[in-house]
């Protein structure tokens, strides 16, 4: 069974950074693409990241220049590193894991409880 922890959430002003982080098994990152969405209330989740097993990686045209995805295999972590926040980015953010590098929901099996980013203006 896939289990994903997300952590890093939180508040923070406009501009500012924040780094999250989706804790999972190795054998996750080594068997599976990973990916972050995210998702307001009352509107359907959309992708933000995704990094596929062979390190490509692939961005939101919202997020690209912003947002860095990348793998700590030592650490089996997936992480988000968001700078230049603006008040938009304000979401749950949810770490995925399935088949594909895509931004699509529809491609990932498995998926973390999420964790809160607040970005205020």
């Amino acid at each position: 069974q896939v289990q994903l922890v997300e952590s890093g959430g939180g508040s923070v002003q406009a501009g500012g950074s924040l780094r999250l982080s989706c804790t999972a098994s190795r054998y996750t990152y080594s068997n599976y693409c990973m990916a972050w969405f995210r998702q307001a209330p009352g509107k359907e989740r959309e992708g933000v990241a995704a990094i596929g097993n062979d390190g490509i990686t692939r961005y939101a045209d919202l997020v690209k220049g912003r947002f860095t995805i990348y793998n700590d295999i030592d650490k089996s972590t997936l992480n988000l590193q968001m700078n230049d926040l603006k008040p938009e980015d304000t979401d749950m953010y949810y770490c995925a894991a399935g088949w594909t590098a895509s931004l699509g929901t529809s491609e990932y099996k498995y998926w973390g409880q999420g964790t809160q980013v607040t970005v205020s203006s």
